[in-house]
């Protein structure tokens, strides 16, 4: 197992996530395929495991905690989160915190996360009435939580704002990091960001929920050529074991054999080389079939309605790759007039755009693709109702 050093801890490369277990035919948590995972993954090195108070309807944090029950707490690192992310009516961070513990059966969590601060969430987070980031501060200084961080999905620009507010207090950050989102999402931008706040990453999607498992026969036998006896998804993890500020890897196995892809994986450290790793980002390019927006805005200073069409794009494209949540949930930081649904048609922003995109065209389609994916408003509400 490849370690990396984090404060006083030596943490394996590899952190075990639980948003994913393996399921029965019923749909139910399979306990004793868990439980073998579980063990395997310690037997091989990994100490963290990742969780939270939303995952499989509130069952992850239960069903982690007993299949760690038979460990020594010293053995494990675990980590959950606080779903302040989540549109609800009140938040109460202590009966949260409390009842987590009670979940995990710990007396302390290794380390802990404020869930997804984005663009909608922040200011809960940051919000008197609820008092979410004190009371999480304060439990760190009483030893509760060992390590504090945060995870997010927003925007760069986003956060450099949430750096600035609450960078002083936030150990580590989790980020959606992938072969593709690398520039998809700006990864590249959020690195720079991160490492130049000196603050570790923790990895999540490194293969997009099992979307980069799995290529054509085409793109497959491009990676073959350069090396032969790696497997698909280990090019994902090769990608992101060398870029700085690395420190953990979260992938949510959900069987056996998906772990043990991935304990081989990490047995070595073998980072791309310069010609593999641009042929794996030529690949992601292929993949994306985005509109080619470079960001220039040029349109925003024309657009009538103020929208800001980079942005717009940035999560069409997005959307257009793989249907998501994520979309759904940066869009609701809007209001109703600066949704794509508020293009007047006008044509002005193309008139100017050096791309010669359509700009027009391209709001309406993102308009009737947004009324495909799910509300993140019915996934809180749905959340909420599984969770009494």
């Amino acid at each position: 197992m490849i370690y990396s050093s984090f404060k006083d801890k030596k943490l394996s490369l590899l952190g075990f996530g639980t948003m994913r277990l393996p399921t029965a035919a019923n749909g139910e948590i399979d306990r004793k395929t868990f439980q073998q995972m579980v063990d395997l993954s310690i037997k091989n090195g990994i100490n963290y495991f990742d969780t939270a108070w939303p995952y499989h309807s509130g069952l992850s944090e239960t069903e982690l905690g007993l299949a760690l029950s038979k460990y020594t707490r010293d053995s494990y690192y675990i980590a959950t989160k606080y779903p302040g992310h989540q549109v609800s009516r009140s938040y109460d961070p202590a009966a949260v915190f409390e009842k987590q513990l009670q979940k995990c059966g710990v007396d302390y969590f290794d380390f802990y996360l404020l869930h997804n601060v984005y663009e909608n969430s922040l200011d809960v987070y940051m919000d008197e009435k609820w008092s979410i980031f004190e009371y999480f501060k304060e439990q760190k200084r009483l030893g509760l939580i060992r390590h504090l961080g945060f995870s997010t999905h927003a925007t760069t620009e986003t956060m450099k704002k949430i750096l600035d507010i609450m960078g002083e207090d936030m150990e580590f950050c989790q980020i959606q990091l992938n072969w593709v989102d690398y520039t998809l999402q700006d990864g590249i931008g959020k690195i720079k960001l991160l490492n130049e706040r000196n603050i570790p990453i923790w990895v999540m999607e490194p293969v997009r929920g099992g979307k980069l498992c799995t290529l054509s026969a085409e793109n497959e036998a491009k990676l073959k050529d350069m090396r032969p006896d790696e497997s698909i998804p280990a090019w994902g993890f090769r990608f992101l074991q060398d870029i700085p500020g690395v420190t953990m890897i979260l992938s949510g196995m959900s069987n056996t054999e998906q772990m043990m892809d991935n304990l081989n994986t990490f047995e070595e450290l073998i980072p791309l080389s310069e010609t593999e790793r641009n042929t794996l980002l030529g690949i992601a390019e292929e993949l994306k079939d985005s509109i080619p927006c470079t960001a220039c805005r040029y349109c925003t200073d024309t657009c009538p309605m103020g929208l800001d069409i980079p942005l717009l794009i940035a999560n069409y494209n997005e959307l257009r790759f793989v249907p998501s949540v994520n979309t759904s949930m940066r869009l609701d930081a809007l209001p109703e007039n600066k949704l794509p649904s508020a293009c007047i048609g006008c044509g002005a922003c193309t008139q100017i755009c050096p791309q010669k995109i359509n700009i027009p065209d391209v709001m309406k389609a993102f308009t009737e693709k947004l009324t495909t994916i799910t509300k993140w408003s019915d996934v809180c509400a749905a959340r909420e109702r599984d969770q009494k």
